[in-house]
């Protein structure tokens, strides 16, 4: 990922999170994957990888431009209380495959 920019933010206090919406370039490569967009807005907004669940990752067609749609918790324990089970199972996945 070669830039990163956070187009919008949105404050959700009735869910307790941030909904944010990006864009990323990734010039020559391919869509970055799940893990790749968490660690890059949990460095960029400071809080903890736990925090973030990537709902969707788009890429325009013919170009090197994606969208990602996230969500940032301000507690874990509420992000699994409110995410659906099958957003937790993609963004989780890669982290207990390495285990």
């Amino acid at each position: 990922m070669e830039a990163v920019k956070l187009e919008e933010i949105k404050e959700n206090k009735l869910l307790g999170r941030k909904e944010v919406l990006l864009r990323i370039d990734h010039l020559g490569k391919g869509t970055p994957t799940r893990k790749e967009v968490r660690e890059k807005v949990a460095e960029m907004l400071k809080t903890n990888i736990e925090n973030v669940y990537v709902i969707s990752i788009r890429t325009e067609y013919g170009s090197f431009i994606s969208w990602a749609k996230v969500h940032v918790y301000d507690d874990p324990q509420r992000a699994l209380q409110i995410e659906p089970k099958y957003i937790i199972e993609r963004n989780t996945k890669e982290e207990n495959e390495g285990k």
